[in-house]
């Protein structure tokens, strides 16, 4: 995962415009989007190609509503109590399919986890048995979410310079 500023692209308007129409809609036409930003169809095409080559599309997938698969969510905040594991706990949590989310953080804890499970007992088995006994780890912190205010893959883009 990038840090801010370290994979920063710069954008054109047209860019832009772009990215926040795929955004909403990754299924839209390249006809569909060149008749928006006032561009050919092969023009669009080639935008988009440059940015995925760029890495600022990395991939195009179905947004599914999580209540309908993995209706519990959970934050789960991790101190590592054997930092030499760290390496092979990040591959290990890489591997966690629950893991929606893997951020290395400032604070008490080294890390914090999104996680998504299918049921309470999915949660208590994934939190009490694997992430337990995952590489390095030392103290754990779940809070479950009770429901969710805001769920977006939409970013906030840059200003055009």
């Amino acid at each position: 995962m990038a840090i801010a500023n370290e994979t920063k692209v710069d954008f054109d308007a047209v860019d832009r415009q772009l990215l926040r129409r795929l955004m909403h809609d990754g299924r839209a036409t390249w006809a569909d989007l060149a008749d928006s930003l006032g561009l050919t169809a092969p023009a669009v095409a080639q935008r988009v190609r440059r940015l995925e080559v760029r890495g600022v599309i990395k991939q195009f997938a179905a947004w599914v509503a999580p209540e309908a698969v993995a209706p519990v969510a959970a934050y789960v905040a991790v101190q590592l109590a054997r930092p030499e594991l760290r390496e092979r706990f990040r591959r290990h949590i890489a591997e966690l399919e629950q893991i929606q989310e893997c951020m290395h953080i400032a604070g008490d804890h080294d890390y914090l986890l999104k996680v998504r499970c299918g049921s309470l007992a999915e949660l208590e088995a994934l939190v009490s048995t694997t992430l337990a006994k995952a590489p390095g780890v030392g103290r754990m912190r779940t809070n479950v979410v009770l429901s969710a205010v805001k769920e977006t893959p939409v970013l906030p883009l840059p200003a055009v310079a």
